[in-house]
């Protein structure tokens, strides 16, 4: 089946853009550029010199060799491609998203992905971690892109999230005998079957465990947010994923949910709305990362208040509970020194336009540095891809966007990226014809 999926990505896409050119050497005339986030300097007049798909080394100056691509972005200010840590890109939120549950194979489900994809892309974003979508739609669409089939940013998938029998994850709101046939083999009930779903998701192909460790907004069922699993079944999921070598990260609402993922040893919270002074505690002590994904509270208490709510009832109260408090908890938790990085849910809101997160995290109290470095460098730490990309330092992927203005004063700025490159090709640009 993925095979089957892999070869229908690839001829119903365009394969890489023009910019895969031949030439070995491509000399990158950035006018300002950030090479690496973490530092905050911002140098001028460099040329990052790309070979192999790599940064190799960057020169002072405006510099070129004979028979080498040359990209004039000395207007510009550059930066690394940006990592949005949570994405759905085999569907979006609109007044059709039930329908097309029990509707859409997943093949189509896999063309859909890569639609959303090459839109996340040239947007800026050269790396994404997919939290639960299809097995087989969404490990087709992370081959074709690794393999330049389709143009994509790199995926880090999850496949179907862990999750417990009727809770958030599970099939629900249909007829029993359609929810029997769609529910995925990743639910579970009990420390043993719990450990049973960790392994076959890595089994499948899985890069990290997501779980949906409390109730969620999207479920259409009247369960709340609060803590699903038991604490046994959380300690199985974590240690058995570990045992794989892979991290687990949570969905997670509800403050007791929160709580409990981190005792059992989770890595990272998604969303995390009702955070408490104790979960900020014990977040800044394990180390763990919190994924804020502001846009998705703002995007579905928008739909759940406005005149042309789409959401069922179940959906509506519990947008109209979470989405308000989002923005608040990620002050709070950034004021107290947990670590953030860069998310957006999208798919909740709509694919492309990810970037609109800067300015909320902004909002919540982040600098425009540190929204940035949510996306790039601290992105890259959460996703294990600090060796690979983040940062411009040679030897990192040539993951690079180029925008107008200065980001570091105005991160409106980053919705409107003028210049796209993954790993030495360029998508989106000027010299694209």
């Amino acid at each position: 089946m993925k095979q089957l999926l892999a070869g229908a990505l690839a001829a119903a896409l365009l394969v890489a853009p023009a910019a895969a050119q031949t030439n070995p050497t491509t000399f990158v005339q950035a006018g300002r550029v950030l090479v690496d986030p973490a530092t905050g300097k911002v140098e001028t007049q460099k040329t990052l010199v790309v070979q192999n798909g790599k940064v190799v080394r960057i020169a002072d100056g405006f510099v070129a060799e004979p028979g080498g691509k040359v990209v004039d972005l000395k207007s510009a200010f550059v930066l690394p491609g940006f990592i949005d840590s949570h994405v759905h890109l085999t569907g979006q939120q609109n007044p059709n998203s039930r329908l097309e549950e029990v509707t859409q194979s997943s093949a189509e489900q896999a063309m859909v992905a890569a639609r959303y994809a090459k839109k996340t892309l040239l947007a800026g974003f050269t790396t994404v971690a997919d939290l639960g979508a299809d097995d087989d739609a969404i490990f087709a669409l992370r081959k074709a892109i690794a393999l330049g089939d389709v143009p994509g940013p790199r995926i880090v998938a999850s496949g179907s999230a862990i999750s417990i029998h009727g809770g958030h994850g599970d099939v629900n709101g249909f007829r029993e005998d359609v929810m029997h046939v769609l529910r995925p083999g990743s639910v579970c009930s009990g420390a043993a079957d719990c450990s049973r779903a960790v392994r076959e998701q890595a089994w499948k192909g899985a890069d990290v465990i997501k779980i949906t460790a409390t109730g969620g907004v999207l479920s259409n069922t009247a369960a709340g947010l609060a803590q699903q699993f038991s604490e046994d079944e959380l300690k199985a999921i974590v240690e058995s994923a570990h045992r794989m070598g892979r991290r687990v990260t949570a969905h997670a609402h509800g403050g007791d949910g929160i709580l409990s993922f981190l005792k059992a040893g989770g890595d990272s919270i998604e969303h995390g709305t009702f955070l408490d002074a104790e979960g900020i505690a014990l977040m800044k002590k394990n180390g763990a990362y919190l994924v804020p994904t502001l846009m998705a509270g703002d995007f579905v208490y928008r739909v759940a208040s406005g005149p042309n709510n789409f959401l069922t009832p179940a959906q509506s109260a519990k947008a109209l509970e979470a989405g308000p408090k989002m923005l608040d908890m990620a002050r709070r938790a950034h004021a107290g020194g947990v670590k953030i990085a860069f998310g957006t849910d999208t798919g909740v809101s709509a694919h492309g336009d990810n970037a609109g997160e800067f300015a909320l995290l902004v909002k919540a109290g982040l600098t425009p540095l540190e929204a940035i470095q949510a996306a790039t460098v601290n992105a890259a730490d959460h996703l294990q891809l600090s060796s690979v990309t983040g940062s411009l330092t040679p030897g990192h992927a040539a993951d690079l966007v180029a925008v107008d203005g200065d980001p570091l004063k105005d991160v409106a700025v980053l919705t409107k990226v003028r210049f796209v490159m993954k790993e030495g090709v360029i998508h989106k640009g000027p010299s694209l014809p």
